[in-house]
């Protein structure tokens, strides 16, 4: 009986490669929307800071020049998470579409596993059914040399 031979082999290695590619691209993707929460964390931390400082120094007394560059630089820093928040959610989004690609390519390879494992089934039984003639035919045989013998 010929060796066990799956012929969508090399596409099955293919998949696990990509599978294996599209995971690092994935963490890659995860630990970018990490950096960006905390780049998030840390303008929102600071705007507190402020904020909490300009509290302070207007319940002590500031003149309006003092007063006005505190909500100037407040803006600013509004307008720096803002963005900040943007480019949280593009990562967010592309972190999803990395897990959804990384998602189809796991089906994929699972589909190509499921057939092979089908045909090492198909294989398996060829094999014992291929085995099981030879047995017949050793045992006839033997009947039959048997009988010859006995004549």
């Amino acid at each position: 009986m010929k060796k066990f031979r799956f012929s969508m082999e090399t596409v099955l290695h293919y998949r696990e490669q990509l599978l294996d590619t599209l995971r690092i691209e994935h963490a890659a993707a995860i630990a970018r929307v990490r950096e960006q929460e905390a780049v998030v964390a840390a303008l929102q931390q600071r705007f507190d800071e402020v904020n909490q400082e300009y509290r302070e120094k207007k319940q002590q007394g500031m003149t309006i020049a003092d007063a006005v560059g505190y909500d100037l630089m407040l803006q600013v820093q509004e307008k720096e998470i803002q963005k900040a928040q943007e480019t949280l959610a593009l990562r967010k989004r592309e972190e999803e579409s990395k897990r959804n690609e990384v998602i189809r390519a796991k089906t994929d390879k699972a589909t190509i596993e499921k057939l092979k494992e089908k045909k090492w089934q198909l294989y398996q039984k060829s094999v014992q059914k291929s085995e099981e003639q030879f047995i017949d035919e050793f045992v006839s045989n033997a009947r039959v040399m048997a009988g010859a013998a006995v004549h």
